[in-house]
């Protein structure tokens, strides 16, 4: 048989297999049953996330069948000549649906010459046609394409959620994992349904369907030691160089890949924010992060950690330039030195 990828083996087929998108889905489920469908949509929001899942769900509902359903991947397709076969055939009718559904993936990967092609098409579309723009990079869409369409902003999926998914989407290929091991697979999935299954395919092949514990995906995954974390968390807000640089030496030698740790270490720092400065979201913070809320809550008590929005800002950017590094942990390392640069 073929092997078929876990994240599209549970892709969503139907509205109600999407998880973490109720106010898209309320929203679309609404505009059918008022039969107000719009003619063009823009989904918009980060990779992984179900864009293009919710937009072939949308068009089966309103009763496209597959032969009159088309998809555009603009960042192969993305000239003139490929917007310009589409506005030709937009003209003829469906062959067995009321609408003519057109996906288009990475829709800001599309020319200047191809949006402006698109653009006249977007204005006066025939009455049985629906565009469905989907993008992550909704500014680099002109104005003028973003205005004629109806914009949905999708969000990326809690850690929470990502662990119920890898929890369940388990049970259903016969493996039973723990939470701890279910939140590390999820964060290294970066907040995106589809890296995470992927993750979790990746331990499932790597460790087939026995017991599968924290210190073995650990391995797999090149996942951090918590110590490690935490002493680079303490060492950022104390501007303890040394301690910071021990700690990202220590989680180098034991093989640890630096965009988990970077993640990690985000979410922590946005925990502390939350528990300073939302204290009524601190039983949230709680229950997601379990006994490191103690560690967390402490640094967020310390009167002595000021965590500046221009730090936060800091940490953002040097972990994002992590995977373009051509020394993963220098960014981190940077990281550290640039409050003392100041002084």
């Amino acid at each position: 048989m073929t092997h078929v990828a876990l994240y599209r083996k549970y892709r969503p087929k139907t509205f109600n297999d999407v998880i973490g998108q109720d106010h898209i889905v309320d929203s679309l489920k609404q505009s059918i049953k008022n039969k107000t469908i719009a003619h063009a949509y823009l989904f918009s929001g980060s990779r992984g996330i179900g864009k293009t899942s919710i937009a072939r769900i949308f068009a089966r509902e309103i009763g496209t069948e597959e032969i009159d359903l088309y998809e555009l991947d603009a960042a192969s397709n993305r000239g003139i000549d490929d917007v310009r076969a589409i506005r030709d055939a937009v003209q003829t009718v469906p062959v067995s649906s009321k609408y003519k559904v057109y996906i288009v993936d990475e829709a800001h990967m599309l020319t200047k010459e191809a949006f402006n092609a698109l653009l006249k098409t977007l204005e006066e579309p025939p009455a049985h046609i629906v565009f469905i723009l989907a993008t992550t990079e909704i500014e680099k869409l002109p104005d003028t394409i973003v205005s004629r369409c109806q914009v949905y902003k999708f969000k990326k999926p809690t850690k929470k959620i990502l662990q119920k998914l890898v929890i369940d989407v388990a049970k259903e290929e016969g493996t039973e994992i723990s939470e701890d091991v279910a939140e590390l697979i999820a964060t290294s999935g970066a907040g995106a349904y589809r890296d995470t299954l992927g993750t979790l395919e990746k331990v499932i092949v790597s460790i087939g369907k026995k017991k599968i514990t924290v210190e073995s995906v650990k391995e797999i995954l090149g996942s951090p030691s918590l110590s490690f974390v935490h002493e680079y968390v303490t060492s950022f807000f104390a501007n303890d160089i040394e301690k910071g640089l021990k700690a990202l030496s220590g989680a180098k030698e034991s093989g640890v890949q630096m965009n988990i740790f970077g993640l990690m270490f985000l979410s922590r720092l946005r925990a502390i924010l939350l528990i300073r400065f939302a204290p009524s979201r601190a039983e949230e913070i709680q229950e997601e992060y379990g006994e490191e809320f103690k560690f967390l809550s402490d640094l967020a008590k310390d009167g002595k950690n000021i965590l500046t929005s221009q730090k936060m800002i800091q940490a953002i950017d040097a972990v994002s330039q992590i995977k373009q590094s051509p020394i993963p942990e220098l960014p981190l390392e940077i990281l550290l030195m640039q409050e003392i640069d100041k002084k």
